[in-house]
This record gives structure tokens, C-alpha cells and sequence, in this order.
């Protein structure tokens, strides 16, 4: 649901959807950074969390946007990605008409507003 809603927003950026969060850091290893990692705590294999904590402990990965986009509601969840270095926090909304918002506010600033780092500089 979040690919096809970050899709309405605009087609033409490419978006990336791995599987797992060791097919996610692999991916940063050997591809151009992305603008914008949008980051699901409950992963398999590496849960968002680890992946967020080794992104954060790599000097080319330090600047790279991640916003965590879950269904997790708990404060401590809340606290501890603030902490592991998260740029941002929504919780996905269970109504499509309502993610689609709220992904689509996400990418507006994330992909239209922010200045990001000069992408040499990241992993």
C-alpha cells in the first residue's frame, strides 16, 4: 500500500521496496544513496531498529533521511528511533485513503523540500 501511494505521489522517482532488513543495508552498499529511507520497525531478518542502529553507526550512512512509517504506537518505539537517529515518525494509518496522505506529506518534504546531502558523501 505504501508503494502504490509514494507511486500516485510521483511516478517518476524511483522507488525501491526490499524484503528484509539485511536486503536493505546490502542494497545501500551497492547502490546510489536513496533521498529517503522509509523505515518499518517489524522486518525480518534485521528489524528496523538494527537496521537503523548499523545505518547510524556508519560515517557514510550517518545523513542519510530515515523515517520510521509503522503501525507501532508505543512510546518506547517512539524514543528509542529518536535515539537510534530517526529523522521522523508517522504511524501508518489503516484506512488507504489516509496512508495515502500521509506518505504523500512525507515524500513532499522529504523529496521536494529538504536538502539533502550531497549523495558522495553517503554510503
Amino acid at each position: 500500500m505504501t508503494m502504490r501511494a509514494l507511486a500516485r505521489y510521483d511516478e517518476s522517482k524511483r522507488i525501491v521496496w526490499v524484503h528484509d532488513g539485511e536486503e536493505a543495508m546490502d542494497f545501500l552498499r551497492r547502490s546510489t544513496p536513496p533521498k529517503l529511507i522509509l523505515l518499518d520497525l517489524k522486518m525480518p531478518k534485521m528489524n528496523g531498529f538494527d537496521l537503523l542502529r548499523e545505518l547510524r553507526s556508519n560515517e557514510r550512512g550517518f545523513a542519510l533521511p530515515v523515517v520510521v512509517l509503522t503501525s507501532s504506537i508505543e512510546e518506547r518505539d517512539i524514543v528509542e528511533c529518536y535515539r537510534l537517529g530517526a529523522n521522523g515518525f508517522a504511524v501508518k494509518p489503516m484506512d488507504m485513503l489516509d496512508l495515502d496522505e500521509v506518505v504523500e506529506r512525507i515524500a513532499r518534504y522529504w523529496l521536494s523540500v529538504n536538502l539533502a546531502p550531497p549523495r558522495e558523501t553517503l554510503f
